[in-house]
Order: structure tokens, then sequence, then C-alpha cells
């Protein structure tokens, strides 16, 4: 077997007509007020690769059409749907009407390790991430369902936003994949 690399034709992705068609991964992002704009285009990027349904960009988030959003989303804001909230909370209680579970990324007393989370069927879950220096505001972690940290080993007490999104999704969807409890 050749170990040639794929050409971007022969990776048979979606067309955005196709993904805003198929079935979406039972989970939304929230974005409490991160300032990084490459990391916002990060997001949408990782989003658009697990047919993520939505992304709030909440707070002093910046949103689309921004050139340094796309530099890094290279087109997924215009695949993945996302709404622009002026308060992070508003947007966590309108998931929590929608029956959506909230999950904060944030290092808390009680967080659970993402290696210990493991999702359930048919529930709908937000995964709030937080601003580049101060994390999830303690407003959201308080009416938050949940806390989960990714377990970390060197002096670094973060990752970068883009990095961890990456991580949970990759978690969330390999444990729901396993679990033979996604479809996708």
């Amino acid at each position: 077997m050749s170990r040639k690399k794929l050409a971007n034709n022969e990776l048979k992705r979606k067309t955005v007509e196709d993904f805003k068609s198929a079935g979406k991964f039972p989970v939304v992002i929230v974005l409490d007020n991160v300032r990084s704009l490459n990391n916002i285009g990060s997001v949408f990027r990782t989003a658009d690769a697990f047919l993520v349904k939505t992304i709030f960009l909440c707070g002093f988030t910046a949103i689309p059409p921004h050139k340094d959003i796309h530099k890094t989303a290279l087109g997924a804001t215009e695949s993945v749907d996302w709404r622009y909230l002026k308060s992070t909370k508003d947007a966590v209680i309108e998931l929590k009407a929608e029956e959506y579970n909230i999950i904060s990324l944030e290092q808390t007393r009680v967080s659970i390790p993402l290696t210990r989370f493991f999702p359930e069927k048919n529930n709908k879950y937000a995964l709030v991430f937080g601003n580049e220096v101060k994390g999830v505001d303690q407003e959201i972690i308080d009416i938050s369902d949940t806390c989960i940290e990714i377990p970390q080993f060197g002096t670094k007490h973060s990752f970068n936003i883009a990095v961890s999104s990456g991580i949970v999704l990759w978690d969330f969807y390999t444990k729901l994949k396993r679990s033979g409890k996604l479809l996708m």
C-alpha cells in the first residue's frame, strides 16, 4: 500500500451544503469572552471537523467576518452555524432551557478529569471555553452542570483554548463512538 499523501479531491470532504444538511454531533460550543481571533478561528475549524451544531460567541468574543478569524478557520465560518450573544449567562440559560448539559472546561475544586468523564447517550452538551487569561467566569461555573479539566503534567496550568477544544471534542467523539452511542 502506498503512503502517498492524498490530494484534497481524494479526501471526500463535505461541501458547505452537505455540512449544513448533515446530522450533527450533539454538542454546541460556548466561547466566554475569548480574546484571540486566531483561537476563535481555530475553534470554528475544529467544530467543522466534528460536525458541531452551533458555536455561541459571547461577550467580547469577536465575530466573523474578520480576516484573523478567517486565517485559521479556513472557511469554517461558512459551514458552522454561530450566534452572538452579549452575555454568556444568557446563552447558558437559553441552552439549559433546551435541555443541554452545561459543562465548563475549568479547573475547580470539584472538576472531573476528562479521563473520568463519560458523555451519556441521548444527552446534549454545551461546552464552555473561557477567556485565555481568566478562564470561564465564576458566574458561569456556578450555573454549569459540571466542570471538567484536562489532566496536565508539566509546569503550565492550562492549554491554549484551540488545543483544549480539540482535545475535548475528540474525547467526546471517541467515547460516544466507542460506546455505540454516536451514529455519525
